[in-house]
């Protein structure tokens, strides 16, 4: 079986530099999850690293591919300096090993809740997963291997989540457009959210 860690972080290290630092974190009944810190201008991003070693596979599978099926890394990018965002490296390795410990498949549009803020004093509990290929291009693997994708994460309010559960991802994604939302600031308020236009 091919290693595909070292191509990933390969990959991240291309497109986003030199990681400033990295913290493992292991789950009971899963691999460990590193998550990379790398500061670029006023940006910092957060990139996890461990979750795509595995294909991600439905719950509901009598079994389990071992190849086959997507993989995926986490990206969250904060704007730096505005407040302490290191301790969300602890969140975001849960998000990743929810695939192995829960067997969710983690995919654009999908809303992911850590239960508690993001980092201390976040107004943020949850994000929501947003399409790949902007920041981080896919990585391609051999056949028959999926490739990695590298998946934003955009923290959201508890008043976004719920409204998104009834919307859908993209009605919240175009309110955040139309209203300018700076999605990486670490304290932004929740977007307006009256009713949805027809």
């Amino acid at each position: 079986m091919v290693d595909v860690l070292p191509l990933v972080e390969a990959r991240l290290n291309s497109a986003l530099g030199e990681p400033d630092a990295r913290a493992s974190v292991t789950f009971l009944g899963a691999d460990r999850i590193e998550v990379l810190r790398f500061q670029e201008g006023d940006v910092v991003r957060y990139a996890t690293l461990g979750m795509s070693a595995h294909p991600m596979s439905d719950p509901t599978a009598m079994v389990v591919d071992p190849v086959e099926g997507p993989r995926a890394e986490l990206v969250l990018s904060v704007r730096a300096g505005i407040t302490d965002t290191g301790p969300v490296l602890r969140p975001l390795a849960v998000l990743a090993a929810s695939p192995q410990v829960e067997g969710v498949i983690v995919a654009p549009g999908a809303s992911l809740d850590v239960g508690e803020p993001l980092w201390p004093g976040a107004p943020f509990t949850s994000v929501l997963v947003g399409e790949p290929g902007g920041l981080v291009e896919d990585l391609e693997l051999d056949t028959p291997l999926d490739p990695v994708r590298f998946l934003p994460l955009l923290p959201m309010t508890p008043n976004e989540a719920a409204w998104k559960r009834v919307h859908g991802a993209a009605a919240l994604q175009e309110r955040w457009l139309s209203h300018g939302t700076d999605l990486r600031d670490p304290n932004r308020a929740s977007v307006p959210l009256g009713p949805s236009p027809e």
